[in-house]
């Protein structure tokens, strides 16, 4: 893996991608830490609906915590911009943006910013998740990060999301915020997606 520098006087974008419990949210944590640490202006943003273990704090699933300012969409992030623009921007569950977020990582990016996103590369179906994807193609580091696979303890690079215990249907709409009393993490051979409703 190539490690960005902690800064330079150009932008770039990092996407930290995985399934749930994989690390994403810890390691988008670490950066932004890391960061301040060297002097620079840093902003974290979370989307709105998400607010599983607090309303306005990025927190990872072991507790890991660091204050963001939740927003409706990208709009709703650049509205909520420092200007002039913050070293560092941080973006937690990039999944639950429109597609805006890439334009605006790529403005960001051209402005100096470095800018990270995290969030899942794929839904529950094992299907591309939201601005993931194009965000992938277009930034200059990446990190896929794996959980264990709670079946068979191989690394595990999908979510599977279970309605009373069952894997949910493909039909069942794809944003659900929930943690672990709905979502597991599986590798490719344990995942499993109903095609019947």
């Amino acid at each position: 893996m190539t490690v960005p520098p902690l800064f330079t006087a150009s932008g770039w974008i990092e996407v930290i991608v995985g399934p749930m419990f994989s690390g994403k949210s810890e390691e988008l944590i670490r950066r932004v830490r890391r960061a301040l640490i060297a002097g620079q202006r840093v902003q974290v943003f979370k989307p709105k609906l998400d607010d599983r273990y607090h309303k306005t704090d990025v927190v990872s699933h072991d507790g890991k915590r660091f204050e963001a300012v939740p927003v409706e969409g990208s709009e709703g992030l650049y509205a909520a911009l420092d200007r002039p623009f913050p070293h560092l921007v941080a973006v937690d569950e990039g999944q639950f943006f429109d597609d805006g977020l890439v334009a605006l990582a790529e403005r960001l990016a051209d402005a100096g910013v470095r800018v990270i996103v995290a969030g899942l590369d794929m839904d529950f179906r094992g299907e591309p998740f939201g601005p993931i994807p194009a965000l992938l193609a277009r930034a200059e580091f990446v990190e896929k990060l794996t959980a264990v696979c709670v079946r068979c303890g191989a690394p595990a690079t999908r979510t599977q999301r279970l309605i009373e215990g069952e894997p949910a249907s493909y039909h069942d709409p794809v944003v659900l915020v929930g943690a672990a009393e709905t979502y597991e993490p599986r590798c490719r051979r344990c995942h499993v997606v109903k095609t019947e409703r």
